[in-house]
């Protein structure tokens, strides 16, 4: 039988002397989702991706790809994989249309059209000189090279950076469109909407250590909600006693959070007297708050 992750890792670790840049980290990407890495700069995230590229060794640990050994085998690594570094640098002397039909001969891509297509989605004109390029129009050269190739895996580090909010929407789709044709992309981002919005699985680094891996479809059950209170809240239901988390924020106002159906939440609820109520998803800035200790908006937004 076929083994269905496409990335695995097995107790990677990377050390510089007695810095620990990644530290016992196993994961494993399966084909055909989008995976997200989410962590603060110095998390490690660059790391394990360098390590997944063969451009590290590891200290020690394993990393694979479609089978193959990301160090020992990176060449094989790299026919199977598409790269867009956070900071791509492409040839400043060429133009846009010929930079990507440079990256679709390397590859020996049967659709070199593809590129363009992807370009002009993303409204970047291929006439133009890379030199003369503002930041963001390089990174939709960037996107347009990287997309548009038939690999197996995209790894797309920091994809939206200097973009604009229409052409940001663009990218998602594309992200979410290259899942439905059975792709793989690893998502590392700053941007948790974005994160929220494309990713199937999100895992949190934090100091080099993975502390944790989110399905998102799971995420999208839970649920915050807050109340006011008129009178003090009464015992929990024994049904609902384990699937609910209570934070009393003053004598009248509580936060519940929980997974469970939200209409027998409400059946208790609707017992209650309350002045009032909000009901909110749970959202992928309380899980990272919850493992990082600080604000979502440190990450960047």
């Amino acid at each position: 039988m076929a083994n269905p992750n496409l990335v695995l890792t097995e107790q990677l670790t990377k050390r510089y002397g007695s810095f620990v840049a990644l530290d016992h980290c196993s994961l494993s990407i399966r084909e055909g989702e989008v995976f997200g890495l989410l962590g603060p700069n110095g998390a490690g995230k660059t790391t394990l991706l360098r390590i997944l590229l063969g451009f590290l060794r590891p200290t020690s640990g394993r990393a694979t790809i479609d089978g193959l050994d990301c160090y020992r085998a990176a060449v094989e690594v790299h026919r199977r994989v598409a790269y867009m570094p956070g900071e791509a640098r492409l040839f400043r002397q060429l133009r846009a249309s010929e930079v990507l039909r440079f990256f679709a001969d390397v590859r020996e891509e049967p659709n070199a059209d593809a590129g363009f297509r992807l370009a002009d989605r993303l409204q970047l004109d291929v006439r133009r000189r890379v030199a003369w390029m503002s930041t963001g129009m390089r990174q939709k050269l960037a996107l347009a090279v990287t997309l548009a190739t038939n690999a197996k895996l995209m790894i797309l580090d920091e994809p939206t950076t200097n973009l604009d909010p229409n052409v940001r929407s663009e990218v998602i789709t594309l992200v979410k469109q290259a899942r439905a044709a059975g792709r793989t992309v690893l998502f590392s981002s700053h941007v948790l909407s974005e994160v929220e919005e494309a990713c199937d699985r999100v895992a949190i680094v934090r100091a080099g250590e993975l502390v944790h891996i989110q399905s998102m479809a799971e995420l999208r059950r839970q649920h915050r909600i807050r109340a006011t209170l008129r009178r003090p809240l009464p015992a929990v239901p024994q049904g609902l006693h384990s699937e609910l988390v209570i934070r009393q924020l003053s004598d009248d106002t509580v936060v519940i959070d929980t997974s469970c159906d939200l209409s027998r939440l409400f059946e208790w609820l609707a017992c209650l007297s309350l002045d009032e109520i909000t009901v909110e998803p749970f959202g992928l800035r309380a899980v990272y708050d919850r493992f990082h200790g600080m604000r979502a908006t440190d990450l960047g937004h």
